[in-house]
């Protein structure tokens, strides 16, 4: 759902880039209360994971694809203030480097991809976290269900953007119904993504996971006929190594993951348009797109300009793109961690 430049006019733009700045100064000042020992080294693997996952198209249907926005999953993985800047850091690296996402929408798409994205993630999960049974399970079925409602929310918040400054007169009553029709499909993917991923480091690391803290339920015990919560036991031997272990094979295996989808896997992504695409090409929304303002640089296009094979040249470009936002990220957040207050040690989101 890259917004290109001139869909949305100068003024909104810009209303839209100070939203934006607005929200990652805020989020910076947030981080620095989640990026512990524990989230500040994953944290910039989250950013590049996102990066690698973007590039891999799936169809939805009548021609078209979608792909992972990723708010969802940086929320629930890294916490809601720090995955804010890990979609701001992805989409300036797709912007600046990749001619994806225009220059001059680059505060609306931080603002509908992932300011709208994780908020309403976080939100929904928080919210689901409380009636559903404090387990691996609980915490996976609140991840579907966040992630799925993200990604129409995220189109619903780019409507209003273009019903307030779109560039093109068209009935926004049919884009609305258009941008959510497609975006719920693309939802179920995206909720299936997110979920895996989740699960995944459930399996091998919960203390990981941001979303998972406090995933014990209480112990009950049955006292006179009635259950009561049983005193908080010490933490049991191999719950404490494992929140003492090094997030070290953790970070290895995702950066090698990351790596193979952006290298090779992305190769066979779906080539349609995405829901944005053609629901702009439907309703014509995009005639007064412009051509990206680094529509020339030696990485347009997802490929590196002077390689003739496509394998190779797109294979190269996400290689080069997980890495650049992987190093971006890393050195965003080592920073953010840097200037964290002791009195912000102990604070949760």
């Amino acid at each position: 759902m890259h917004v290109p430049d001139g869909f949305i006019n100068a003024p909104v733009s810009a209303a839209a880039g100070v939203v934006a700045a607005g929200a990652v100064a805020v989020s910076l000042r947030g981080a620095r209360r989640e990026l512990d020992e524990k989230i500040a080294p994953l944290a910039g693997l989250v950013a590049a994971f996102v990066f690698a996952v973007q590039m891999l198209n799936f169809p939805v249907a009548a021609g078209t694809s979608g792909h992972l926005l990723g708010g969802a999953l940086a929320a629930i993985l890294v916490g809601p203030w720090t995955g804010v800047l890990c979609i701001a850091v992805v989409l300036l690296m797709q912007g600046v480097l990749f001619a994806d996402g225009g220059l001059t929408a680059l505060g609306v798409n931080i603002t509908v991809m992932g300011v709208v994205t994780v908020v309403t993630a976080h939100l929904v999960f928080r919210g689901l976290r409380l009636v559903l049974p404090r387990t691996r399970g609980g915490v996976t079925a609140a991840t579907f269900v966040a992630a799925l409602v993200s990604v129409p929310a995220s189109a619903a918040a780019f409507t209003l953007i273009y019903a307030i400054g779109g560039t093109t007169e068209v009935p926004i009553g049919k884009v609305l119904t258009a941008m959510l029709g497609v975006h719920v499909l693309i939802g179920v993917g995206e909720a299936a993504i997110t979920m895996l991923t989740v699960g995944a480091v459930l399996a091998v690391r919960p203390d990981l996971v941001h979303g998972a803290r406090g995933l014990t339920a209480p112990l009950k015990l049955r006292i006179d006929g009635e259950l009561v919560d049983a005193a908080p036991a010490p933490l049991a031997a191999p719950v404490a190594a494992s929140a003492r272990k090094s997030p070290r094979k953790v970070w290895i295996g995702g950066v090698v993951t990351a790596l193979v989808l952006a290298g090779v896997v992305s190769f066979y992504a779906s080539a349609s348009p995405d829901g944005l695409e053609k629901v702009a090409a439907d309703q014509g929304i995009d005639a007064q797109a412009r051509d990206h303002a680094a529509a020339d640089s030696p990485l347009a296009d997802y490929g590196v300009r002077g390689i003739d094979s496509a394998r190779l040249s797109g294979g190269l470009a996400g290689v080069i793109g997980v890495g650049v936002t992987l190093a971006a990220g890393t050195g965003l957040f080592w920073a953010a961690r840097r200037r964290r207050r002791p009195a912000d040690t102990g604070a949760r989101v």
